[in-house]
């Protein structure tokens, strides 16, 4: 067997990053690789796998080894001196990206090995990982001649800067904005851990009273909980305004670079002569064409729009017979919601929390992992660390380590929202035939430790942190050797959603609950009230929830596939809700202002993969609903499939492999207790 490559070497050294000298790094190392490209290709005539593509490899991985750790602290740390050398870089990145995608006789050289007889001898992985960087040339406009490549060139270059600068305004108009409360009777109804959190952000501003943020974990539990309508109100017009005409600091808007980012991606489609943005980006997707991303979409909307109207007259009934209310207004719906559920199910987020500490959520997850995959988890406490709770895990299988991964969980400053997987380092074979490692960061934005308590999630919280491990597990649990198609490289975008949403089905499993939940004073389990209670609030107004998310998926796509000239984006999801949405939010409401997803991340035309993907999730889970929910055979077939051939071979094959038929919607539907 050959040697894994495990030494300190193969983790990023977080306290090393000399910021002063990034950019200066950066451009050595770009003109090293730059060179290194061309004597490959001028000394390729009759390319091999070994003379090209593993040596090739080796430049990615130097250039992914130097740039990821600054890219996650960019994320997770960000500071003026960061951000600054981090934009000076993405200039000559995009540079350096966009000669290689349109280098002829690097082109040349993977098509002439492809069609030379050493081709018929790659493995399954080498020939896919070949047919998926030839596609990727030709996306990537390596046919374009004079102006046109030279456009493609600029548009590249400015969409770069564009994305970068509409994340750092949503984090800023984020951060710009707080409230200081010191009368405590103006905060009822908010729960002990939204207070306690509240007055230690305070106290760390040195203030009395109770701060609060647009940061989720201040945000929602004054949404959910808080009496106080003129407080909701004036936090939801903040959070809905955030970067845009609307709110705050006018420099933050991100209105104008939305109307930038959209017509430089039509142009690039343009180029690349595709109708529109839309056709261009499911060109390496599932779908076949844009036409049946709408179908798909407007089938489940049309499927689930009954259950949502019913949702809200519910609501609404509830809201005026309960507590005399006529209309409800947009910071009214979470709040009379979360009643609602209360007065249904007699539980709420707040009463499960202490059920949940991290410890706890977390030793439950490793056993889920462990029971279905065959695989041990263990911390690691030496380690180069950014922040004091940032941990890092080792995975091993058969007494073999096969992977890690950094855990960096909770909300603070200068961190941005969300929750997310990304790659570290990537699964490959090196020349010298030792195997490297995959290492994955999971970054979420939880609530943290109060005072002397430990994290206490929410369940919706359990279930994020369950769905970003299912992103890592499948870069972690790969046994593919080739870089290019290794854990979730070349995996189609709306089949990458797939091992995520899988992983959030055992939150609702007792089974599973009884390992992940124990009382963080007396490790008691989960009473069998509550969880009772837990399951049937499960598909509480998921009707609702399904046609959201339908919004924002129809939003994107036909954005992208309707764009002309003097667009109105307003005016698109305006159109849209018109159609699907059961409620039309206030007139000045700009959530697209703050839609990172398709406009800072990769989502762009895409953000409907999550839709696609629950669908395969929904239905691959169902096979566990028949089998039993920890079956070690199904489990193992499941690792054996979709989690360990990454993007090796085509997302719908492997579905198929692993549940003997074609995708159905019926498993979704039940699950979200929608009739279809």
């Amino acid at each position: 067997m050959s040697q894994s490559v495990w030494d300190a070497t193969s983790l990023p050294n977080f306290t090393d990053v000399d910021v002063a000298n990034i950019e200066a790094d950066l451009e050595k190392l770009l003109k090293r690789n730059q060179e290194a490209i061309d004597a490959c290709v001028s000394e390729n005539t009759n390319p091999t796998w070994q003379s090209l593509v593993l040596p090739l490899d080796q430049l990615h991985d130097d250039l992914n080894n130097f740039w990821s750790p600054i890219g996650h602290l960019n994320s997770v740390k960000n500071t003026p001196e960061l951000r600054a050398a981090y934009n000076a870089c993405l200039p000559k990145l995009t540079q350096f990206y966009t000669d290689l995608g349109q280098n002829k006789a690097l082109y040349q050289a993977y098509k002439t090995l492809a069609q030379s007889d050493a081709a018929k001898t790659l493995t399954q992985p080498q020939s896919e990982a070949l047919t998926q960087t030839i596609r990727d040339f030709e996306l990537s406009g390596v046919g374009l001649e004079g102006d046109a490549k030279k456009r493609y060139g600029e548009i590249s270059q400015r969409l770069s800067e564009l994305g970068s600068q509409f994340g750092e305004n949503v984090l800023d108009a984020t951060q710009a904005w707080s409230k200081l409360i010191t009368d405590e009777s103006e905060l009822s109804g908010l729960p002990e851990s939204a207070l306690a959190q509240a007055k230690q952000m305070a106290e760390a501003k040195e203030k009395d009273g109770w701060l609060f943020t647009l940061d989720f974990p201040s945000y929602m539990p004054v949404m959910s909980y808080a009496d106080n309508a003129v407080l909701r109100e004036e936090m939801y017009r903040a959070f809905a305004t955030r970067a845009s005409d609307q709110g705050g600091d006018i420099k933050f808007n991100n209105a104008p670079l939305i109307d930038e980012i959209l017509a430089l991606r039509h142009e690039m489609a343009h180029i690349l002569g595709f109708d529109n943005y839309a056709e261009l980006s499911v060109a390496t997707k599932m779908a076949d064409n844009g036409q049946q991303v709408i179908d798909f979409l407007e089938d489940l909307a049309k499927k689930s729009k009954s259950s949502a109207e019913q949702d809200l007259a519910q609501l609404t009934a509830f809201a005026k017979d309960e507590n005399g209310v006529e209309k409800l207004n947009a910071w009214d719906m979470t709040y009379y919601a979360e009643k609602l559920r209360q007065h249904k199910y007699s539980i709420s987020q707040e009463e499960l929390r202490p059920y949940f500490p991290m410890n706890k959520v977390l030793s439950g997850l490793f056993h889920v992992a462990q029971t279905l995959f065959g695989v041990d988890i263990r911390e690691e406490k030496e380690f180069d660390s950014y922040n004091k709770n940032l941990q890092l895990f080792t995975i091993s299988k058969d007494g073999e380590d096969v992977s890690r991964f950094y855990l960096d969980p909770y909300a603070r400053e200068a961190k941005r929202g969300g929750a997310w997987m990304d790659s570290c380092r990537t699964r490959r074979r090196l020349s010298d035939n030792r195997l490297q490692l995959p290492i994955a960061y999971l970054v979420c934005n939880f609530t943290p430790p109060i005072g002397a308590k430990p994290a206490l999630l929410t369940h919706d919280e359990v279930t994020t942190l369950f769905h970003e491990f299912g992103h890592g597990l499948h870069h972690m649990l790969t046994q593919v050797d080739v870089s290019s198609v290794s854990g979730i490289n070349g995996v189609a975008w709306d089949a990458v959603e797939l091992p995520s949403q899988f992983m959030e089905n055992w939150c609702y499993e007792p089974e599973a609950l009884a390992h992940i939940a124990g009382h963080y004073e007396t490790g008691e389990p989960l009473p069998q009230d509550l969880l009772d209670k837990m399951l049937a609030a499960k598909n509480f107004q998921s009707g609702m929830q399904m046609m959201r998310q339908l919004e924002f998926s129809l939003f994107d796509f036909r954005l992208h596939m309707e764009y002309q000239k003097g667009i109105s984006v307003q005016s698109v999801i305006n159109d849209v809700r018109s159609k699907v949405a059961v409620t039309t939010p206030p007139e000045f409401n700009r959530f697209q202002t703050s839609f990172s997803h398709i406009f800072a991340g990769g989502y762009a035309a895409g953000y409907y993969s999550y839709k696609w993907a629950e669908v395969l999730s929904a239905d691959a889970f169902s096979k566990f609903e028949e089998d039993g929910i920890f079956n070690k055979d199904t489990g193992a077939r499941f690792r054996d499939t979709i989690l360990a051939n990454g993007g090796s071979r085509p997302a719908a094959e492997l579905f198929a492999e692993f549940r003997g038929r074609e995708p159905s919607t019926d498993a979704l539907l039940r699950h979200s207790g929608i009739a279809a």
